[in-house]
């Protein structure tokens, strides 16, 4: 007979069916934690602090690695495309040109004359014209002089209007007669309050003077907010500009303005009569722009504008592969002008040749120091690592006294004979040296890496290799050579790297053949300030190291790539 007590249904004691009995009854409700909230719940909300936290202890490094690193590269690649200038400072032009066919080889129409006249009037008086002028000269030599030169000589063209109405009427080159003409009321009445505490009141221009003589009011108020906010001056005390008096001939040749009531109405009909008139003077906006310089007349520097008009352009890649934009399209330039291509290709050679000596020369000090007696290796790591002591500039500059043709090394070779007096070597100036100086400005970065990784292999592989029959050779390359790869692709990495984009070393030892596409950027930086063309160079370098880093992962591995351990 069997015990109740004993029978699987009826022990209330913990057992394994009674273990799976409260699981199947658990399935069918959330676990709790001892809180009582769902235990999902809670490990999510200890997981999400934990996560907090981490980012927190990032945050600092992230935060820089943003500021000083990722936010430089976007600018970079922002200005390798941004070309804003020449739309902001000519919009009047740049919508004129809509329509012009650069291909044909003719000059647009006057009404693009026109529009350039009131667009290079008004970028002159902000001293903006120079500005674009230098950028226009990067695609086409002598737009700086032409746009420095129409800065001066625009307001002659205003000049021939100006005259006239001031023969007419000497109110007309005055401050306060434009000022009733064109202002509002109220802000005639605020800005005569006005006790030169806080802000100008903002210029209005009256409603229907807009209507009745649009191009003048769209001038005039130019004028005035730009003597407001640019020179802190009242347009009631300040006479207006010549391009105004130009706005205005235009205006009354178009207009009727007999109906006009309002302030000032018998000048500006007195003003409409002389514009009827037949001896009244005027002048073509492309005769004007021919008097100041007969290359406005040419139609280059209008399919130069046309072409570099829209906000972003490809231009700047273009001209760092040696190509350029033109009417009928992307096509080389001529073959004397063809430098970045040639730079690109000198500067991966170079690179790979300054890594390559520095394997050579440094695997055998690497092996040496892993090798030694910790005394004796740490004493002759001192030596590797002494260069670091020693300024950038100090190291290079004694490779020049070295290598130059009254230098050390020349004067030792002529003592000894090998090389006659007059016929010194040149090892200076040239690809030679700035591969010899480079080479020993990052050896260090070769040899730590391969270091590192060569003394942290057992010496028990290269003996069991000898116990087994090996060569020293066999030893060498089957069995100590593979496990100090990885040291060798670590410094290789970083020493190609450090001389891909190297431009002191080059600039001072690399004369004109022995610099690198670095130099080249820097030059467009600090000296022809072509910031576009400079980063759209650092672009293509940039992609250039990311391919070959890729390519290098395809082949060697970079998990492969050790710095010890």
């Amino acid at each position: 007979m069997t015990d109740a007590a004993t029978e699987p249904d009826k022990i209330t004691g913990p057992t394994p069916d009674n273990a799976l009995r409260a699981a199947d009854k658990a399935d069918s409700g959330p676990v709790l934690a001892a809180d009582g909230t769902p235990l999902k719940r809670s490990l999510n909300r200890a997981l999400r602090a934990q996560k907090l936290r981490a980012l927190m202890l990032i945050a600092p490094l992230l935060i820089f690695v943003l500021v000083s690193f990722i936010a430089p590269i976007g600018d970079m690649l922002f200005r390798s495309v941004e070309n804003q200038i020449v739309r902001d400072t000519l919009p009047r032009t740049v919508v004129a040109l809509a329509d012009y066919d650069a291909e044909s080889g003719e000059l647009p129409r006057d009404e693009v004359f026109e529009a350039a006249y009131y667009d290079v009037f008004f970028a002159a008086e902000r001293k903006e014209h120079t500005r674009l002028g230098s950028r226009l000269n990067y695609e086409q030599t002598g737009a700086s002089s032409l746009f420095r030169k129409s800065g001066r000589g625009i307001e002659d063209i205003g000049e021939v209007y100006l005259d006239q109405f001031e023969d007419l009427d000497e109110n007309w080159d005055e401050a306060r007669p434009w000022a009733e003409l064109m202002g509002d009321p109220d802000w005639i009445a605020a800005q005569e309050a006005w006790d030169g505490n806080g802000s100008m009141p903002e210029f209005e221009v009256r409603s229907d003077i807009s209507d009745l003589l649009p191009r003048t009011a769209e001038a005039y108020e130019i004028f005035a907010r730009f003597m407001q906010t640019e020179e802190g001056d009242s347009p009631l005390e300040e006479e207006p500009w010549s391009v105004v008096h130009t706005a205005l001939y235009q205006d009354l040749a178009e207009n009727d303005v007999s109906g006009y009531t309002g302030p000032r109405a018998d000048m500006l009909q007195a003003a409409d009569e002389l514009v009827a008139s037949p001896d009244f003077e005027t002048i073509a906006f492309r005769d004007g722009f021919e008097e100041i310089d007969e290359d406005w007349v040419a139609p280059e520097i209008w399919q130069t504008i046309k072409m570099y008009s829209p906000a972003y352009t490809s231009g700047y890649f273009l001209n760092s592969i040696d190509m350029q934009k033109t009417a009928e399209g992307p096509a080389l330039r001529d073959e004397d002008e063809r430098i970045y291509g040639l730079l690109f290709q000198r500067t991966m050679f170079m690179s790979l040749v300054i890594t390559f000596s520095c394997i050579l020369l440094g695997y055998p000090i690497a092996y040496l120091l892993s090798n030694l007696p910790a005394s004796k290796a740490n004493l002759l790591m001192i030596l590797v690592l002494l260069p670091f002591w020693t300024s950038l500039l100090v190291r290079t500059s004694a490779w020049k006294v070295m290598l130059q043709q009254q230098g050390v090394i020349n004067d030792v070779l002529v003592w000894l004979g090998m090389v006659a007096d007059d016929a010194r070597l040149t090892m200076i100036n040239n690809q030679f040296g700035t591969i010899v100086a480079m080479t020993h400005i990052l050896l260090p970065f070769m040899i730590l890496p391969m270091y590192s990784v060569m003394s942290t292999i057992p010496p028990s592989y290269v003996r069991a290799a000898k116990s087994l029959g090996a060569t020293n050779w066999t030893t060498f390359w089957r069995v100590y050579f593979p496990q100090s790869v990885p040291g060798i692709g670590a410094g290789s990495i970083l020493v190609f790297i450090l001389s891909i984009g190297y431009y002191i070393t080059p600039e001072i030892v690399g004369g004109t053949s022995g610099i690198f596409i670095s130099n080249r950027i820097a030059y467009h930086i600090s000296s022809s300030l072509n910031w576009g063309l400079a980063a759209a160079l650092g672009s293509i370098l940039l992609v250039v190291v990311l391919v070959l880093y890729w390519a290098y992962d395809r082949i060697v591995g970079i998990d492969n790539v050790k710095l010890g351990g």
